[in-house]
């Protein structure tokens, strides 16, 4: 297992004591409970677990989307449990990139509109340089004046991918993001998210339950019962696979 230690102290996000729980009495729900957990910087990691296990709670909360029920978020040094909505929206818009299973592009806007979409509505200019290389990273050149509709579902999570990343966000959280791609796109996918790590200096998270899906990432944190129940570190599909048999028996 990785030194913790690192972890923390070069952590784009992480969380002390995170406690999430829906209902009360008897029908108390713990989707997290008590959860220490850091995310390294310029790092790839998954986070599975089976259904039920927290992952997306622990994504959602690290994000900003939903309140914790007691415990702290941290996103760099800004503890979010002591922002207001409207700090957190301002947050999520400048320091925060999200990709969804549902690609969320504008269907009136070209592709290159939708990559610089977040950057414009924050009311900043999107630095040029910045998407002419992921543009090329993502092989898109050749397809930023077509709308959507005019690109597949690879081109277009590519695009949705190169949005994450235009405002050079402190993280990026991604939910799935292959979960309506045949393998081959989902693997070119899941390769560009790689090099947005080792080569744009990005942070990605990934709540997945795919083990290839894992296998593309640095590291995968284990959630089972809304407590993390293992790690691996340079994961392959089968290591991830024994580990998920663990947990299960």
């Amino acid at each position: 297992m990785d030194d913790l230690t690192d972890h923390f102290e070069s952590a784009a996000a992480r969380s002390s004591g995170a406690t999430k729980i829906y209902g009360s009495g008897e029908t108390e729900v713990r989707a997290l409970n008590n959860i220490d957990v850091a995310f390294p910087r310029e790092k790839f990691t998954a986070i599975m677990g089976s259904s039920g296990s927290g992952k997306s709670t622990l994504m959602h909360c690290l994000a900003g989307l939903d309140d914790l029920t007691s415990g702290k978020v941290y996103i760099g040094e800004t503890d979010l449990t002591e922002l207001n909505e409207r700090e957190l929206t301002l947050l999520r818009r400048s320091k925060i990139g999200f990709i969804f299973q549902a690609y969320n592009l504008v269907p009136t806007l070209n592709a290159i509109e939708n990559i610089t979409l977040p950057v414009d509505l924050a009311g900043k200019k999107p630095d040029a340089s910045w998407v002419d290389q992921i543009v090329e990273v993502v092989s898109l050149k050749d397809r930023v004046n077509h709308r959507p509709n005019e690109l597949s579902g690879g081109q277009q999570q590519r695009v949705a991918v190169s949005r994450a990343l235009a405002s050079k966000p402190e993280i990026i959280f991604a939910d799935e993001p292959t979960g309506n791609l045949d393998s081959k796109t989902g693997n070119e996918i899941l390769e560009f998210m790689q090099l947005a790590t080792k080569e744009l200096q990005q942070t990605i998270v990934m709540v997945t339950h795919d083990p290839i899906a894992a296998s593309f990432s640095d590291r995968v944190i284990f959630l089972e019962d809304g407590q993390v129940v293992g790690e691996l570190v340079n994961p392959t599909a089968d290591s991830v696979l024994d580990q998920m048999r663990s947990i299960g028996n």
